[in-house]
């Protein structure tokens, strides 16, 4: 191997390539640092934003999940590593043959508005009563 030359076949594609990634890091940076942060004494508290409503937090997971799984993603592991619990778990593979169903029916514009609003409806009905130490959950 001569002076110069990459020590191995990609290793030159692998400099551009970081090359270009910290170009862009250092560009990104950049432009954060000029952006206006919280001004000295401004009166956040410190507050976190609240977390959403257990309804919620069902719609975004499930839907989250609906759509990769409509779209021919592969679940990973169980539905507790997907962050779902068993009901939520029962929710999404309801949803998920009706809008299996409905692409072949009507299309995947309509199984996708039919998938969202089953979600919503369904986890509505599950957290009606409120969160597990809510409500009827006791």
């Amino acid at each position: 191997m001569g002076r110069g030359r990459a020590p191995w076949p990609g290793a030159a594609g692998r400099r551009l390539l970081l090359s270009a990634l910290l170009a862009v890091t250092a560009a990104t940076a950049l432009s954060c640092a000029d952006s206006p942060g919280p001004e000295a004494g401004s009166d956040t508290g410190g507050a976190s934003p609240e977390p959403p409503s257990p309804g919620e937090a069902c719609v975004s997971g499930v839907g989250h999940w609906a759509r990769a799984l409509l779209d021919g993603a592969e679940p990973y592991g169980d539905y507790q590593s997907m962050g779902l619990s068993n009901r939520q778990y029962d929710i999404l593979r309801e949803v998920v043959v009706a809008a299996r169903d409905a692409v072949r029916a009507q299309g995947d514009r309509h199984a996708r508005e039919l998938m969202d609003r089953q979600v919503r409806e369904a986890c509505e009905k599950e957290y009606a009563d409120g969160a597990p130490d809510e409500g009827g959950w006791r």
